[in-house]
C-alpha cells in the first residue's frame, strides 16, 4: 500500500472515530479531483458542489461502512457518483451531462481526443437519446463504456450488484437504439461488440 493510500486509510479510520480534523484533511486531499470528475458528468456547478458536500457529509456519517477492500479514493468516488445521481434525479431529465477541457501551462485550452469524442456524443445526434436516460442507466453506461470500467469495477463504483450493472447497460442500449431509430439517426453497434474494437 502506498504512503498516500495508507495515510487516507488512517484518516478514514479517524473520521469513523469522530475526528472532524481528519474529515477536513480528507476533504482537502480529495474534494478537488472529485469536483473535477463530477463536473465531467453534470453541467451545473451548483449541483456538482452540492454533490461534493453531500459526499463528505455521507463520509462523516458512514465512514465505518468502509470495508477496506479498495482505495479510499475509490470509496469516496463511489459515494460521490451516487450523490450526483441522487441530485440529477431531483433535478429531472433536463439536467445535461457536460464534458470539460483542461488548460495547458500556456493557458491555451487543450482538448484531449477523449474529450473531443465525448463532446461529439453530447452535442451530436446521440445527445437527446442520452439525455432521455434515467440517471441510473446513464451512470452505468458511462462507467462501462465511457470510463472503460469492467462490470465488477462499475458495480463497486456505483454500489450495486454486477448483475444490476449488466441489466442497466442492456436497458440503456435498448433505449438508445429505440431513441435513435425514432430520430432516424445512426444505429448503434450490437451490444456484444461494444468495446471490442
Amino acid at each position: 500500500m502506498s504512503s498516500d493510500a495508507s495515510h487516507d486509510l488512517e484518516l478514514l479510520r479517524a473520521v469513523a472515530a469522530g475526528d472532524e480534523e481528519a474529515l477536513g484533511r480528507l476533504y482537502d486531499r480529495h474534494a478537488g479531483w472529485l469536483t473535477v470528475r463530477l463536473s465531467r458528468r453534470c453541467s451545473s456547478p451548483e449541483v456538482v458542489d452540492q454533490a461534493v458536500q453531500d459526499t463528505f457529509l455521507a463520509l462523516w456519517r458512514g465512514a465505518e461502512t468502509y470495508r477496506g477492500g479498495g482505495d479510499v479514493g475509490a470509496f469516496i468516488w463511489g459515494i460521490g457518483i451516487r450523490r450526483l445521481i441522487d441530485a440529477l434525479r431531483r433535478e429531472g431529465p433536463s439536467m445535461r451531462w457536460s464534458w470539460s477541457t483542461r488548460r495547458s501551462k500556456s493557458s491555451e485550452v487543450v482538448v484531449s481526443a477523449e474529450d473531443q469524442v465525448l463532446v461529439g456524443v453530447e452535442h451530436g445526434r446521440l445527445a437527446p437519446a442520452l439525455a432521455s436516460l434515467s440517471p441510473e442507466l446513464r451512470a452505468a453506461l458511462e462507467a462501462t463504456v465511457l470510463d472503460g470500467l469492467t462490470t465488477a469495477e462499475a458495480a463497486r463504483l456505483l454500489g450495486v450488484a454486477e448483475g444490476t450493472v449488466k441489466s442497466r447497460c442492456h436497458r440503456a442500449r435498448q433505449a438508445l437504439r429505440a431513441a435513435l431509430a425514432d430520430a432516424q439517426g445512426p444505429t448503434l453497434p450490437n451490444e456484444h461488440t461494444w468495446g471490442t474494437t
